[in-house]
């Protein structure tokens, strides 16, 4: 659905430096997939996303959007994708419908009543559709965006910071959404702060920052930053069952915490049983075992080489 080949964005600025926005991006994002694109303020991912929706162009390096070619076929592209902003303007003294009619006419919609009836009463507008949009909260504007951004049922979906500045309930009605535009099959390319909403929403997740640094699943992120680590929880631990444990092929290290051994090992679906059997056998009395799973957060800060201390002293 998206392919970039060393797409490169620099801009020039008035005393004559250039400024590179993005460098050499390379990446494929499946249809149907829901890609997270995660980096700091001014990595780039704004400038990526409007390079991808033919808003701007490249300085250097290729892309294809829903199989047309970026700098060739972008009012094909632009008729293909839909586009949520993070600061999505409106007019503020029409109301919903209107703003959302004037959208739809211009993408040609065949069927403006009856898209604008589907999306609003979907996002829980449509009591609404007649205020002006200047009296709607942050929340419901967002909302409106999304309405917006889905009227010409896209292929593809962009989405920048989709829930940036929503209070919980309106955030939540959001994933939600992207959850069903998942099942439906679109492809949805999202910019995102939030850590734990990217790994549960995203099925693939690229960090960037001006170029990308690392690209995977969120498990298979975790898997090769920082390996497996199970957790058995004893009611006692007799260190003799450290050395006994550590001497188990495939694993690679045990640790104690408490009553409790942390084994980083390669494959716990096969090895657990093995280390359970060996700890009952030696007398342990085993409450229960858990994986130690790190949160996106840790690979996010791993990645980009950035502890939590510098960024929230920055």
């Amino acid at each position: 659905m998206i392919e970039t080949n060393q797409l490169t964005k620099i801009f020039k600025i008035k005393n004559g430096e250039d400024i590179a926005a993005v460098v050499d991006l390379t990446l494929n994002v499946l249809a149907g997939e829901v890609f997270g694109f995660l980096g700091p303020n001014g990595a780039g991912k704004t400038t990526t996303i409007r390079m991808l929706t033919s808003l701007i162009g490249p300085t250097s390096g290729s892309a294809r959007v829903c199989g047309y070619d970026l700098g060739v076929d972008d009012q094909h592209i632009r008729r293909s994708v839909g586009v949520l902003t993070e600061s999505p303007g409106m007019y503020e003294r029409l109301s919903a419908a209107k703003n959302l009619s004037i959208y739809a006419n211009l993408y040609d919609v065949d069927d403006v009543e009856g898209q604008l009836s589907k999306y609003l009463k979907m996002l829980g507008l449509w009591s609404r559709r007649d205020d002006p949009v200047g009296s709607f909260s942050k929340g419901m504007r967002q909302k409106l965006a999304i309405c917006r951004a889905l009227l010409h049922e896209p292929r593809l979906l962009f989405l920048d910071e989709p829930t940036s500045g929503l209070d919980p309930e309106a955030a939540k009605l959001v994933r939600s959404f992207i959850e069903e535009l998942r099942s439906q099959g679109r492809t949805i390319f999202m910019c995102t702060h939030n850590l734990n909403e990217a790994d549960s929403l995203c099925d693939r997740i690229g960090i960037f920052r001006t170029s990308l640094i690392a690209i995977d699943t969120p498990s298979n992120l975790r898997r090769k930053l920082f390996g497996r680590k199970v957790v058995f929880h004893l009611r006692a631990l007799d260190p003799a069952w450290l050395p006994q444990v550590e001497a188990l092929a495939g694993v690679h290290e045990v640790t104690r915490v408490d009553d409790k051994l942390v084994v980083a090992l390669d494959d716990p679906e096969t090895l657990n049983p093995h280390i359970i059997r060996m700890l009952v056998t030696a007398g342990a009395d085993v409450k229960f075992v858990g994986e130690l799973r790190h949160s996106l957060e840790d690979i996010y800060f791993q990645t980009v080489g950035q502890s939590r201390d510098e960024v929230k002293g920055s």
